[in-house]
């Protein structure tokens, strides 16, 4: 392998999961997956807030029950970059997905653990990018001061269930009737990856 490779590949340690799944050799997709996940800015929030308001609007995947407004995402954006990451999915200047990690509970002895989040546009699912953009936010925890990553799943949820399982989260609790959208109660279910 040519050293420059050797040494872009070094440079962007926290994406070697991704980057495993190219041929090296040919070239084949390594710049551009290097170029699809990155760094989410508060300039991204109008784009998130595509995303996410369909899920506040169609689904139960959140609780929220009112579309976000770019400003509020861009305020949430800031607030969870400056300690954690938040990654986009851009395809071409366009995010089709994110994911990102925020404190689990703000009670100090809670810091080493985190919730993980993901989303992507309902026009790119099952294309893989919600687990390329878990992959790679995991791969980042990992180097920070994290111990455990929760998941919560509003139930039932067959596709993000599947999704954190393949990523190695087990099933540790379930709140029955916790929320209540759309005129009916929702179950809740939390996963947990423990990073040692």
């Amino acid at each position: 392998m040519p050293q420059h490779r050797m040494r872009l590949i070094g440079f962007f340690e926290s994406f070697h999961i991704l980057i495993r799944e190219f041929d090296v050799e040919r070239g084949d997709g390594l710049f551009e997956v290097i170029l699809m996940i990155r760094a989410c800015q508060p300039s991204d929030s109008s784009q998130v807030c595509v995303i996410y308001n369909h899920y506040v609007r169609e689904t139960v995947v959140t609780f929220e029950e009112e579309p976000v407004a770019d400003g509020e995402m861009a305020r949430r954006i800031s607030e969870v970059t400056e300690r954690l990451p938040w990654l986009v999915w851009d395809q071409g200047g366009a995010i089709a997905g994110y994911a990102y990690a925020a404190p689990w509970k703000p009670r100090s002895a809670y810091r080493f653990s985190v919730e993980g989040t993901v989303y992507v546009s309902p026009g790119f699912t099952r294309r893989g990018i919600g687990t390329q953009l878990y992959q790679a936010l995991i791969a980042d925890l990992r180097g920070r001061s994290v111990h455990s990553i929760l998941g919560g799943i509003a139930l039932p949820n067959p596709a993000s269930i599947a999704l954190h399982e393949k990523m190695g989260f087990s099933k540790i609790g379930e709140f029955r009737e916790i929320g209540y959208k759309f005129g009916r109660w929702v179950d809740v279910g939390y996963w947990e990856l423990v990073l040692d």
